[in-house]
């Protein structure tokens, strides 16, 4: 499970020990690396330690918490505001807040805010892989796939196809390899749309390039270059003929 690199703000020392534990009971994958107490030392540590999330408290000795935002260099985190102060939200907001946490705070909203921040999280990994190519008029040629072992760079064409299972995505690639990705079929669907990609099943997306036969029947099914047989779905049948006629025409 990849870590998500944390630090906590707040000038109450029991406030953090608390912070800190409903995290690690909670939700595990978060890795605090560092707290601090004042505007100056989160200043500090942000800057030294670079982590991917910073829960803020916006009351501090010698400032608030927004100066902290205003003062670094280091942006390349999501914030969630923690806060006894409900007045602070829209301006937290202001500010791209993921989220702002009420005290004391509840282990519930604490899960939902970082699900809110890993969402967050995947609609920015998924415009970063978009900005692979150099011209933004030009189709990418490559995909970033994110797995536990570290960042893996695939050619499309390299691609045979897709399978959802829950919340994870199976890649078959031609070299007999598959890469697993923790992440939902529906967000390669849309990576994937504007290229010879077609979703044709719930489950399923294939690379039109590697469709060797078609199959009719109530959904149907395609044959692919590797022998596989794969399922069209009743519903996406109609559309996956469609793309399929303008791919094999071009």
């Amino acid at each position: 499970m990849e870590k998500i690199r944390t630090v906590l703000v707040d000038d109450e020392k029991n406030s953090l020990v608390i912070l800190q534990k409903l995290l690690e009971k909670h939700v595990p994958e978060v890795e605090v690396v560092d707290t601090a107490q004042t505007v100056e030392q989160a200043v500090e540590t942000i800057e030294k330690t670079r982590p991917d999330l910073v829960f803020l408290d916006i009351n501090l000795p010698d400032g608030d918490g927004f100066e902290i935002l205003e003062k670094i260099d280091y942006r390349d985190f999501g914030v969630i505001f923690v806060t006894a102060y409900d007045q602070y939200a829209i301006k937290a907001f202001e500010f791209a807040a993921l989220h702002y946490i009420l005290k004391p705070v509840e282990p519930q909203q604490l899960i939902e805010a970082i699900n809110r921040y890993k969402e967050t999280r995947e609609e920015e990994l998924t415009k970063k892989i978009m900005a692979l190519s150099s011209n933004l008029k030009q189709q990418p040629t490559k995909l970033i796939l994110p797995t536990s072992s570290g960042l893996h760079i695939i050619d499309l064409d390299d691609i045979i196809r897709c399978e959802s299972s829950n919340n994870y995505t199976t890649f078959y690639l031609t070299s007999g390899k598959k890469i697993v990705v923790s992440k939902s079929i529906q967000t390669y669907e849309k990576l994937l749309k504007d290229s010879h990609f077609c979703r044709i099943h719930n489950k399923h997306i294939v690379n039109l390039k590697f469709v060797k036969k078609y199959v009719r029947g109530r959904g149907g099914y395609v044959v692919l270059s590797n022998g596989e047989q794969i399922d069209v779905s009743e519903g996406r049948k109609k559309g996956f003929l469609e793309k399929l006629s303008k791919f094999t025409i071009n």
